[in-house]
């Protein structure tokens, strides 16, 4: 006869891995299990949070899919019916982004944006009533203009972008950016600039930003901002004192893929800067060495 407790089910590392990991991204609610010992979840979407879907883990995911049984929740502000075209969508997408073997909440939460966003452009889904729509965008707008400074609004011209190609490693994503800068408020316009004109940029996970400026009268500026990935911002502005690179800002986008990358997530953000760095032409490849000139070219590694 088995003891009572060799009848529990085992617990699912990845899950919990999973489940740790997309409530630090997203809400803290956006996966919930409905009981302690239960594999039912609560999968509240990001991109549409008045709806909460019920999702199985079975108990060797994720070597087996998740399935979605339905809602357990919709909004006073969704219309009639796009609970049912939501669910429908979640299982589309799921069916194509699920790997036996390899977690598939991060991919399947971004995917279904994508999905309901194209799906609303084309008209296929109307998520509110035209009334309920309106008066969210007036909300919003009353709030944007309260809360966005008048300068962020105008964003101005683009910025002088050098884009470096873009580093994958276990499904997470890196992007680097350079840009010539002259001051702070330069660097911060940027920055916002970036992120209102940028769709994808400003769903990233983080936006990891670093940036040394020279000013007038022997003034120098250097700042960093994590964006959320603690000390991923100092450790580049780091890199940048030591390539010894001024008036120039790097900006770092990361999608988080789903895998914890550790403490080579470091690595990765500064191989990425140092990158678009070399790509901007922000590295010195000549330097005097002791009255001579020494030539150092820098490669792509």
């Amino acid at each position: 006869m088995s003891a009572p407790s060799s009848t529990r089910s085992t617990v699912n590392e990845t899950l919990v891995d999973e489940l740790t990991s997309i409530n630090s991204i997203y809400d803290a609610l956006t996966l919930t299990p409905s009981s302690p010992s239960s594999s039912l979840f609560h999968l509240r979407l990001p991109s549409l949070p008045s709806i909460i879907l019920r999702i199985e883990f079975p108990s060797d995911y994720p070597d087996a899919p998740p399935s979605i049984l339905g809602t357990q929740s919709v909004g006073d502000d969704v219309a009639k019916g796009v609970g049912n075209q939501v669910v429908d969508v979640v299982r589309d997408v799921l069916a194509q982004v699920y790997t036996p073997g390899a977690p598939c909440i991060f991919d399947l939460l971004e995917e279904v944006r994508e999905a309901l966003e194209k799906a609303e452009e084309q008209g296929t889904l109307h998520v509110n009533d035209h009334q309920d729509l309106t008066r969210q965008e007036d909300a919003h707008e009353a709030t944007h203009s309260a809360t966005i400074p008048h300068n962020a609004i105008d964003l101005g011209p683009e910025p002088p972008w050098t884009i470096a190609a873009p580093i994958t490693e276990k499904k997470s994503i890196f992007l680097a950016r350079v840009a010539r800068v002259s001051s702070p408020t330069q660097a911060k316009s940027y920055v916002t600039h970036l992120l209102a004109t940028d769709k994808k940029a400003a769903r990233a996970t983080h936006n990891i930003t670093a940036w040394r400026i020279r000013g007038p009268n022997d003034t120098s500026y250097q700042d960093c901002d994590d964006d959320g990935e603690t000390a991923a911002g100092g450790r580049m502005l780091h890199l940048m004192q030591l390539m010894d690179v001024w008036d120039v800002m790097v900006v770092v986008t990361r999608w988080y893929g789903g895998v914890l990358l550790g403490p080579d997530r470091f690595r990765i953000i500064n191989t990425a800067a140092r990158e678009a760095l070399v790509l901007g032409g922000f590295v010195k490849e000549v330097k005097d060495v002791g009255g001579g000139v020494e030539g150092k070219k820098k490669g792509r590694k």
